[in-house]
């Protein structure tokens, strides 16, 4: 799904974000565009499957200004995933391992770079070695 958005602040935005993952979106991103007159907007996009689409519609239509949304019909192909555990000097992280590659799951990351106060990418050096390893 698809819709123009002027006139609505970030704060509501990301807010709108958090609501359309928590109900179901499989992805929500903003672009930065320019509608007519020349007017500074994003175009919010939220892939989803078309079950959720109904509620997700809904949540769009409450928490922003748009007063459309256009639907595109798509189809995706993933590579297979299984999530995993890396052993680091800092503590476990939760890594997903794709197609070969081992990717740092961002909030493990962060809640243990807090932990042990040391920076985000200290964390994720130590997974990209520790993965390595093995």
């Amino acid at each position: 799904m698809e819709s123009d958005v002027d006139d609505c602040s970030g704060e509501i935005l990301g807010y709108t974000m958090e609501r359309l993952l928590a109900a179901g979106a499989l992805d929500v991103h903003y672009t930065a565009i320019y509608m007519k007159k020349n007017r500074p907007a994003w175009e919010l996009t939220v892939l989803c499957h078309a079950k959720n689409r109904e509620e997700l519609e809904k949540i769009i239509f409450a928490e922003t200004t748009t007063i459309g949304i256009r639907r595109t019909l798509m189809q995706r192909d993933m590579l297979p995933r299984e999530r995993g555990l890396v052993q680091t000097e800092y503590g476990e992280v939760k890594v997903k391992l794709c197609g070969g590659k081992c990717y740092v799951e961002y909030d493990s990351a962060a809640e243990i770079a807090r932990k042990n106060g040391v920076s985000l990418q200290k964390v994720y050096d130590s997974v990209n070695f520790s993965a390595k390893k093995h």
